[in-house]
């Protein structure tokens, strides 16, 4: 799964997507941080304000919890 920079879907709905896909799979574990926000950016080749917007929807979901200073974790 890619993004598609041409879909119908933005890019922050697509990245949750992969995200949430992946703590579905197990790569991104229970009470675990997921990659820094840097790496996600580097990985996707998005925006940071895309993998945050991607982070905070997840979260608003209840998928991540993130905690200042800390990182971003797998509920």
């Amino acid at each position: 799964m890619g993004i598609d920079f041409e879909g119908a879907d933005p890019i922050y709905v697509q990245v949750a997507a992969i995200i949430r896909q992946r703590v579905a799979d197990g790569v991104y574990k229970s009470n675990r941080a997921i990659p820094a926000e840097h790496d996600l950016v580097e990985e996707f080749g998005v925006a940071r304000n895309t993998v945050r917007a991607a982070i905070r929807l997840l979260n608003e979901e209840g998928v991540l919890r993130t905690v200042r200073g800390r990182g971003t974790f797998v509920t």
